[in-house]
């Protein structure tokens, strides 16, 4: 069967964010690789009618558009690719091997994918940030992630969706190579549980140890002043700031705390979560109107209450 018509016969529902009208046309990444405009009216496009889409309308509507003739597997690829919500076009730039991966090899990803607990409603959004994991080796890609999850971080089987789909990224990392030096440098430092670097944080086991996470110590300890412990207590009690850029969070957050607030180094080192809030949002704007109300507020109730609840705060302390 093909495999456009193996999703579309599917009782699933499908992501369809971009689909279009029968007179539109492909992306154009997807149409710059097609030499005829002749619509086709394949067998294919028939096979479903009925299945409903995020927005409304039918499968049958994907698999109905005008697409210039080219090879059936070629359609085949793109129209599947359609029906779970990945932009063919934009999953070709940023994976150039998906133009020459096999719809058989497609379809063993997305069965592998939902033999681990995956939804066929998650596959757009996993392929979406991550293509390359469509023209990934089952064998030798996918397994051993899984295996990782299990054996490293113990994650049940049952719980692959959630830790997936918090960070698809997972599926396009090397165990070797990345995932397992990341978690072994995470250990170093203290973080002792793996449960909640899989559920929680996941995002660090896919971050560079070299070039994402060392980097932000570094600044702790050379910009700031602090001492390494100092230094990995802050991100052991908020692993966020591991995520920071310096240059666009951590630098003007901390020249504005020191400037215009009057504070320094023990005050992120007694709240690291400061760097977590938007200074243009949140960080100004709240220790403006404090000052405008002739109040002081210690940053941790300055920065976490709602809107509502500062607004209190504010009256409170004028009263």
């Amino acid at each position: 069967m093909p495999l456009c018509s193996f999703y579309a016969s599917t009782s699933l529902p499908v992501a369809k964010p971009h689909s279009l009208p029968s007179s539109a046309k492909l992306p154009s990444t997807a149409a710059a690789a097609i030499s005829t405009v002749q619509p086709t009216t394949s067998p294919v496009l028939a096979a479903a009618t009925t299945l409903p889409t995020t927005n409304g309308s039918t499968a049958a509507e994907v698999l109905s558009l005008h697409l210039p003739e080219l090879p059936s597997s070629t359609r085949d690829k793109i129209l599947s690719l359609e029906l779970m919500g990945v932009d063919y076009g934009r999953a070709l730039s940023l994976n150039p091997d998906l133009r020459d991966a096999s719809p058989e090899t497609i379809h063993a990803v997305v069965t592998f994918l939902q033999s681990r607990g995956l939804h066929f409603r998650d596959l757009g959004r996993v392929f979406g940030m991550c293509p390359s994991v469509l023209t990934a080796s089952v064998r030798a890609d996918l397994r051993p992630v899984f295996a990782f999850l299990t054996d490293d971080l113990g994650v049940p089987e049952d719980a692959y969706r959630r830790v997936v789909v918090k960070c698809p990224r997972l599926l396009a990392c090397s165990v070797r190579d990345q995932l397992r030096p990341a978690l072994f440098y995470l250990r170093r430092l203290g973080f002792r549980d793996n449960r909640a670097l899989a559920f929680q944080d996941p995002i660090l086991l896919v971050s560079s140890v070299e070039r994402t996470m060392a980097p932000k110590l570094e600044y702790l300890r050379t910009e700031l002043g602090m001492s390494k412990d100092e230094a990995v207590a802050m991100v052991l009690r908020c692993p966020a700031l591991f995520t920071f850029n310096v240059e666009r969070n951590f630098r003007p957050k901390f020249e504005y705390l020191v400037q215009e607030m009057g504070g320094g180094v023990e005050d992120v080192k007694a709240f690291p979560q400061y760097f977590t809030f938007s200074l243009e949002k949140r960080i100004a704007p709240r220790h403006r109107a404090a000052v405008e109300a002739g109040v002081d507020l210690p940053l941790p109730d300055m920065l976490k209450a709602t809107d509502d609840e500062f607004r209190e705060m504010l009256e409170r302390k004028r009263s």
